[in-house]
């Protein structure tokens, strides 16, 4: 689909450009790309040639593919791009405030355990998949992004929105923004999911918490509308371990169980909080580091409620990611709103 194609990805390191670069590989185009610094996502491109520097290195000749995060290099954008991946396919896209990760890995997983050979592009380690890309005969199933509304330009097959809340302040001014924008998007693909309409699975999972029911209920929904029977699906479902930083356990000693999330927003960090009290009687202690100085500014006294509910917390700084440090603007404002226990 991509023969003849030469395509020099611009951040092929990070998670979303490593698989697009793997998806382009084995649909037929040659692949190459340029990142700071190494990471774990380039050990399924193996063979792949990538240049380490410390700015962007693009060599005459080839079709470039840039990371959102290096704007001011010329190029197709990364939406473009995955835009062009969901139109020569029959897709299903993933997208919405939370648990976009861990469904998208849900719908790939039951399909792969079905037979069905799919692609995918998801934005996060799936242990059970053998990583965050597959290049399958059959559908592909991405997960979106509405951080920046490139979900936007995805015309899939299905549309999935999981749920809709504000949590993107640097894009969205409100949560009717969000809204708006989601209704816009599922009314333009042929059918769609509204997770929020759905009621959480009743069977059991392999993962915990009622967050982690309702991706389910989202999944199944999407496999159904993809010809999967559900009670064909079910069971394979309940055999989901999660991905990558989703209640991901990092180990356990002397009584202590250490879990890994990804948590970030106040809604995340109430829910993986209420998975972890399923699955201990014992106390819950909390590491958090705040995730973007807009949200940090927005959400301080909502991120210190939700942080409350556990027996003890203790707040790190922010996280910058893609912004720049804004003055004022410290973890020391989750602190201050953290309730006394």
């Amino acid at each position: 689909m991509l023969e003849g194609r030469r395509l020099w990805f611009v951040g092929i390191g990070g998670a979303g450009l490593s698989s697009y670069a793997f998806l382009a590989r084995a649909w037929g185009a040659e692949v190459g790309g340029w990142d700071r610094v190494d990471t774990p996502y380039l050990r399924q491109l193996d063979g792949v040639r990538v240049e380490l520097a410390t700015e962007p290195v693009v060599p005459a000749g080839w079709e470039v593919v840039v990371s959102s995060a290096y704007p001011d290099v010329p190029g197709t954008p990364r939406a473009e791009f995955l835009a062009e991946l969901v139109s020569l396919r029959r897709s299903i896209v993933v997208a919405g405030a939370h648990g976009k990760t861990t469904t998208t890995g849900m719908i790939a997983f039951v399909l792969v355990e079905l037979g069905l050979d799919p692609a995918w592009l998801v934005g996060g380690e799936v242990g059970q998949l053998g990583g965050n890309a597959g290049a399958g005969e059959g559908w592909l199933v991405v997960e979106g992004d509405e951080s920046d509304r490139t979900v936007e330009r995805l015309r899939p097959e299905i549309g999935v929105v999981t749920n809709v809340e504000l949590d993107h302040h640097a894009t969205f001014g409100s949560e009717a923004e969000v809204e708006a924008m989601f209704d816009e998007w599922l009314a333009s693909v042929p059918q769609a999911v509204r997770g929020w309409e759905l009621e959480p699975v009743a069977f059991e999972l392999a993962i915990p918490g009622e967050h982690n029911r309702r991706n389910a209920a989202s999944a199944l929904a999407a496999l159904e509308l993809a010809g999967v029977a559900r009670g064909d699906a079910e069971p394979v479902l309940a055999q989901f371990r999660g991905a990558g930083r989703r209640f991901e356990l990092v180990g356990e000693r002397n009584g202590v169980t250490v879990v890994d999330d990804y948590a970030h927003h106040p809604s995340e960090i109430e829910a993986t909080l209420a998975a972890a009290r399923e699955r201990t009687d014992g106390r819950v202690l909390v590491l958090f580091q705040p995730h973007l100085y807009s949200r940090t500014r927005h959400l301080a006294h909502e991120l210190g409620a939700a942080l409350s509910l556990a027996d003890a917390a203790c707040v790190t700084d922010v996280y910058r990611a893609r912004e720049q440090p804004v003055e004022g603007v410290t973890g020391k404002l989750v602190v201050d709103a953290l309730r006394p226990g």
